[in-house]
This record gives C-alpha cells, sequence and structure tokens, in this order.
C-alpha cells in the first residue's frame, strides 16, 4: 500500500486526487495539507511513501516545505512530486535542489499520475530522459551557470564521473550502455554507486549535482 500525502490550496484539487487515488488498488491517502507549513507538520506526523506538492501556496511555499521535509531525518525514505501548471515553470529546477524526485503537470491524466507515484515510490525518479533534456536546455538558457562542486566528487571513479554527466544530459541507462559499450546492468550499477558516494535521494539529485559541479 503506498501511503500519499495531498499538498494543495485548492479544494477542489485535493477532493479530485482523493478520489482518484481512493477509487484504486494499492493506494491510501495519509492525509491532506492546504499550506507549506501544514504539509511539513502533516509529513512529520503521518510519514507518507510520496507526497503530492504543489508549489505555489500561501505562507511557506512548496519549493521552501520541500526543503525542510527533504531535511528531517526521520522522512529520508518518503519522496515528494513537485505539481506544477506549466511545463517551463521557473520553479521546476528550484523544487530538485530542493530534493523533490521530480515533477509532473496538472493536467497530468490519471493513468500517468498514478503510474508516476509507483515509480517514486519504488525509489526511481520522474525524470524521463525527455523531461531531463528539457530541464537542461532550460537550466542553461537562463540561469548563470554558477559551479559549486560536490565535495564527495573527487570519490567518484573516472567511469561513475562520466556516467554522472551523461545522466545529466538525460540518457537512460540503456543510452549509457550503448554510448559507453557496457551492458545495461554495469550502467545501472555506476549510477547506483555514483548516487551512493554522492548522498543523492534519486536520479533527479544526481543531474542537480552534475549541474552544480560543472559535470554538465
Amino acid at each position: 500500500m503506498i501511503r500519499v500525502l495531498l499538498v494543495d490550496d485548492q479544494d477542489l484539487v485535493r477532493l479530485g486526487l482523493r478520489t482518484l487515488l481512493e477509487t484504486e488498488d494499492g493506494f491510501d491517502v495519509a492525509g491532506e495539507a492546504a499550506d507549506g507549513l501544514a504539509a511539513v507538520e502533516r509529513a512529520v506526523s503521518t510519514v507518507p511513501d510520496v507526497i503530492l506538492m504543489d508549489i505555489r501556496m500561501p505562507g511557506i511555499d512548496g519549493i521552501e516545505a520541500t526543503r525542510r521535509i527533504a531535511a528531517r531525518p526521520e522522512l529520508a525514505a518518503t519522496r515528494i512530486i513537485v505539481l506544477t501548471t506549466f511545463e517551463r515553470d521557473e520553479y521546476i529546477v528550484d523544487a530538485l535542489r530542493a530534493g523533490a524526485s521530480g515533477f509532473l503537470l496538472k493536467d497530468t491524466s490519471p493513468a500517468a499520475l498514478l503510474d508516476a507515484i509507483r515509480t517514486v515510490a519504488d525509489g526511481g525518479a520522474l525524470l524521463a530522459p525527455s523531461v531531463t533534456r528539457t530541464l537542461i536546455a532550460e537550466f542553461v538558457a537562463e540561469r548563470p551557470r554558477a559551479r559549486s562542486p560536490h565535495p564527495r566528487l573527487g570519490d567518484l571513479t573516472a567511469r561513475e564521473t562520466e556516467v554522472v554527466g551523461l545522466v545529466a544530459e538525460g540518457l537512460s541507462n540503456q543510452e549509457i550502455a550503448e554510448r559507453l559499450v557496457l551492458s545495461p546492468a554495469t550502467a545501472r550499477t555506476h549510477v547506483s554507486r555514483a548516487m551512493i558516494k554522492l548522498g543523492a535521494r534519486d536520479r533527479a539529485q544526481l543531474v542537480v549535482f552534475a549541474f552544480q559541479s560543472g559535470l554538465a
């Protein structure tokens, strides 16, 4: 059973999400919150598997709420999906930096939303290669490239460093394997080891670390 916390300042949106989840097997609504502060409080009290987090809310916004939740040791296993109205929302990169595992548009189909929740609950990142490339293009076009290398960047092997750069380019494990002439299993192992060494919560955060370290 995947326990989901719903965070949105619009009652109708929360109602729609609750109705969808309650009619599907394998999901349970852990609770609701209408603002960022309440989201942090509810996350601590319910310890959900996944949080669907709106960005623009009264009080503290979804980005700050995500940052506070991601910083809590007792919520280390909780994954956050940011909900946004526009694909090129200026806050997406900030949300990923804060600890979100990915993002969805609010007009995402019900089936895609459910699949996304399952993916994130299983430890995956909600960043398909095409979405990653879009994010990268916007990041490069609109943001200064101020480098801040990860303090454990030197712990990576040369191959792991190369793989992290390819992840940041938006390549899937299969595409990385083809590029480097490796087996998909070996490519996946390199990605996993890089995530462990850099302390990345998931693939999404690995992309952020790559940008900050100048690997992309």
